[in-house]
Formats: structure tokens, sequence, C-alpha cells
């Protein structure tokens, strides 16, 4: 009784509590207690306040367990790294290796498209020059025992839609055990010979070794990029490195590292940027491959992996282009806010390229796992790990049949790579603006071409169809930033928490800490009637115990 207040009833509780509450309305339930109306009202109002406070309580805390984020946006302008950018001549090495069976897989397309359309494409899609690479081998592809396969004919087939014939061209493609076949069909014939073409084509590239060094038989830059100036300043040796892709031949990424002080952009404005005379010749394409002529470009972020066939833009021959970009910056929570990693070490998907991790990067290495996990080998286009081969179809019959479905599944999001794959928590990315002319001009061509053909060796007799030139700038040196904040913060929820208290009981925190005490007080005196009602019944079962006698919590007396 001395640290507890004590209290004769439950009734002189709860009306000392109304009085003395800083709760509003409370006291009315005791001022009115002649009067059962008002009192009626006033617990009715008292009780609707309180359902009302928990309801907007529960909408805070679902809310809050949502856990939605709201977007801000700073600007900043201060000097940075100019991005990396790689240029590809979109014209692929005929290795020596595989030269024969290129050639003959030439010569299926032209019986292919001969046999579709009528059309005699020998004197004009196969003519090319001899300017094979030479790789160095155990054996040629000749002894090795590959052959091209047959059992892959472009086919036409026909179906009835809404009344009308409708004409598909593909390919058939089987399991392991020649059954579940379906056709790779495409209404377009064009769309269908390139991927025929293609599909032919990485087997062939398969059978080169998975290292291939053509260091000493690669093109000079100078037969690529007959022009390099950054900043007004002529590009160096080291500012470049040389890669070759399987479709878009040779490649060059310019400060693919951002770490060369050379690089650091000052200044915006098209005489500051990257300005680039290119190679754009046509001779030794492949037209199957790619129906493109030019070069492709694509602007990307310092040791990241160019995806090429997924991003970048085509720069056509005889034009000069300049690109403007202007970088965004996005940072994202993370944690329960959304899914993002910091640097992809806690990705359950280990990457098959050495480079800063990429959302495409984790896309590309979770698939490549996959096939190797369901189809037996890898796709030629990505890294392979150690010990694993690539997909031919004289060693494994049925890949063709198990890469498509498996990219199709990948492509419906039914492969759990997006779920495993998750954005990066911050990363840079570049917006890009292009204007095109006409270059070099019809009264400039000649001294442009003379130039070139002194400088840089520049032998072509044709008129602007073979250059190209690309200035890529910064447009502005500040940069947006995006960050990605807690619409609900814990601050923020504590305060709604109060507001909606003050609007429906006008009080404080104090006032819950009085509720708790109420809360206490009523366990308290429960307790004790508790035990004085025990302590009764024992008293009147022991011998000696008067009848008529009841003890009550404030006085006994006899009844």
């Amino acid at each position: 009784e001395g640290l507890i207040e004590f209290y004769g009833s439950f009734q002189e509780m709860f009306e000392f509590f109304c009085k003395n509450t800083t709760i509003h309305g409370t006291v009315r339930l005791v001022c009115s207690g002649g009067n059962r109306m008002k009192t009626a009202f006033w617990t009715l109002l008292l009780l609707a306040s309180l359902g009302m406070l928990y309801w907007q309580f529960a909408l805070m805390f679902s809310q809050f367990w949502a856990y939605p984020v709201v977007l801000t946006m700073t600007m900043h302008s201060e000097p940075k790294m100019f991005p990396a950018v790689t240029v590809c001549n979109l014209d692929p090495y005929r290795f020596e290796l595989v030269s024969e069976h290129l050639a003959q897989l030439d010569r299926m397309a032209e019986e292919s498209i001969t046999f579709l359309y009528g059309i005699n494409t020998s004197a004009r899609l196969f003519q090319m020059k001899d300017r094979n690479i030479h790789v160095q081998a155990l054996a040629n592809l000749s002894s090795s025992g590959f052959k091209l396969s047959q059992n892959f004919s472009l086919l036409r087939m026909s179906d009835l839609r809404s009344g009308k014939k409708h004409s598909r061209v593909g390919f058939r493609l089987c399991d392991a055990r020649g059954g579940n076949c379906f056709f790779k069909a495409y209404s377009s014939g064009m769309d269908a010979i390139l991927e025929w073409y293609r599909f032919h084509y990485l087997n062939i590239m398969a059978q080169l070794p998975l290292i291939v060094d053509i260091s000493q038989h690669e093109e000079h830059i100078e037969d690529v990029v007959y022009s390099c100036q950054y900043d007004g300043e002529p590009c160096r040796p080291s500012d470049y490195d040389h890669f070759h892709h399987p479709v878009f031949g040779s490649c060059y990424t310019f400060n693919s590292k951002g770490t060369d002080p050379f690089w650091t952009a000052t200044k915006p404005g098209i005489p500051y940027g990257l300005s680039l005379i290119l190679k754009a010749e046509q001779k030794d394409h492949i037209p199957l491959l790619s129906t493109m002529a030019g070069v492709k470009v694509m602007i990307h972020n310092h040791n990241q992996t160019p995806f090429l066939e997924h991003e970048g833009f085509d720069i056509r021959p005889g034009i000069a282009t300049t690109v403007g970009i202007q970088q965004d910056e996005v940072n994202r929570l993370g944690g329960n806010y959304g899914k993002c990693t910091r640097d992809g070490q806690d990705v359950a998907v280990e990457l098959l390229y050495n480079s800063s991790y990429t959302l495409q990067a984790c896309l590309h290495s979770c698939f490549q796992r996959a096939m190797l996990r369901e189809c037996g080998c890898g796709y030629l286009y990505y890294p392979l790990p150690p010990g694993a081969q690539r997909c031919d179809y004289n060693k494994h019959p049925a890949w063709g049949h198990c890469f498509y479905q498996l990219y199709s599944r990948l492509r419906n999001h039914h492969l759990n790579c997006f779920q495993q794959c998750p954005k990066p928590c911050r990363e840079s990315l570049y917006k890009v603006s292009a204007g095109t002319a006409k270059w070099p001009s019809a009264k400039s061509q000649d001294w442009v071409r003379q130039a070139l053909r002194h400088q840089n060796g520049y032998n072509s007799s044709s008129s602007r169809r073979d250059i190209a030139k690309v200035t890529i700038f910064y447009q502005q040196l500040n940069y947006q930033a995006v960050h990605e904040a807690p619409l609900l913060s814990e601050n923020l929820l504590l305060s709604s928490m109060g507001s909606q208290w003050s609007l429906w009981f006008g009080s404080s925190v104090l006032s819950v800490v009085e509720m708790l005490e109420l809360l206490v007080d009523t366990l308290a005196l429960s307790l004790l009637f508790l035990l004085q009602r025990l302590r009764a019944r024992s008293s009147s079962r022991s011998p000696g115990t008067t009848p008529g006698i009841s003890l009550d919590l404030e006085n006994p007396r006899e009844q």
C-alpha cells in the first residue's frame, strides 16, 4: 500500500482517474454521473475516438511496414571523369581455322535463299577479300571432324488465321531423343535467315580455342580509328583496350579504367569532348551475320563490360554524328526498401566477367550457368567457367533445342535469374542526344580523303561510304543525383502517431503514462481482491471461525 495508491473499489479508482487525467473528455463521465444519457453519450464518444485512433494507428503501421520510398533529386556541378566509350567496326574476323566452314555456311545460305525466294545472291552477298586471321592450333578444323549439320534446314510454313493464309519461315529443333520438336519460326523471312545463319555460326566459332591470341595479327588502331582527339589533344596508345567480338568485330574501349587524369572533363561542349574518325568499310562484312554497316558505339561506366547486343547506338557511314551526354546518378536504399547490391558480393550468382557488378553481367552469368546445368555446354557469347565446353551440335546435338527454350524462360521471367540478380544500389546512367550531318561535304571530301591517305594509309576510292565521324561530349558538367528516401521513417511515424493522439484525445505522451498507471492500478487492485477472497475462504474453513463475519477491503463489519 505504500508503493501503490490503494483504492477501496474500482469505482473509486476510475473516478479518481477521470477527474485528474490530462485526457480530454473523461471528466465528463464523472460530472454527468446524475444524467445517464450524457454519461452514455460521452462513453460512446470516448470509445469511438479510441476506435478511430487505433484504426489510424493500424493504417500508419501497415504503410510503414510496406516500406515505401520517395525520390529526391539534387544537382551537382563539379569536374568529373569522362565515361568509357567502346567502338566496334561490325566486321568480325574470318579466322583461318574456320574459314573453310564459314565459306561452306555461306554456300548453304545462298542455296536456302535461292530455294525460298529464287534470288541468286552469290555475286552480291558472299564476295569477300582474303583476310583470314591465323590462329595457332594443334590441329585444323577439318581434322577435328567438325561438320556443318544439314538437320536445320530453313522451311516455309503456312497457316490459316482469321481466314487468311499466313506464311512463316524457320527451322526445326528437337531434343536429344528426336522428340519434343518445335519450329523456331518468324513471320519475317529476313529474321529467320539471320537467326539460322547465326545459329550455325555459333557452332563453327565454338571450334576456336577458348583463348584466341590475336595480338600478333590484330589490326592497328589506325586501321579502325583514323583520328582520335580528346579535349583537343591526340589520344595515346595507353588510352584504349582492344578486344574482338564474334559479331561486332574489332572493338576498342577508350578510358576503360577511368583513373587517368587525362580524361578528366573540365568543360562542357563539343571542342572538349572525344572526337573520332572511324573506318566503316564493308568489303569484309559478313552480310548474314549483321545487316547493318557502320560502327557500333556504346557509352558506359568504367570497369564495366560493354554489352553491345543490348545497348549502344550505330554510326552511319558518310555522316558526322555529335552525341551529347547527360549523366544521372541513381542511389537506391536497399534492405527492406528494395532489393539492390552494393558491390555484388552478396549476390548468389557468381559473375563470370572480370569487371564490376552490373545487372546485365549477373543475368548473363546466371543464364550461362543454367545452360551448363541443363544443356551440358556453354553459350559462345558468354564467358565460361573453368572446365566447361562451348556448345557445338556435333558434340551436343540438342543444345539448340535446350538453348531456345531456356532463353524463352528467361525472357518471360520464368527463370529465376531476375530474382537472383538485383540492381546495383548505386549506378550512373548516361542519356544521349544526337545530331547528324553529311560528312565530308561534296566540296571538302577530296582534301579530307587526301589528308587521311597521307596520314593514316587511307586508300579507299569510294566517296564517304567507308568513313564516319563521331564526337561525344558532355552537354553540361552538372548532373542529377536521384536518391531514394523512406516515405515514412521512424521519426515521422512517431510524429504522426502523436498528431493522431492529440487529434482524438487532445493529450500527450504523459497521458499514455497515465493510462499505463491506470492499468497497473487495475491489476494491483484485482490481485488484492483475489487475495482477500482466498484468505476469506481459508478462514471460513479453519476451526474457530465465527460464521456471519466477512472481511471488507476497507473495514471489516459483522453481517
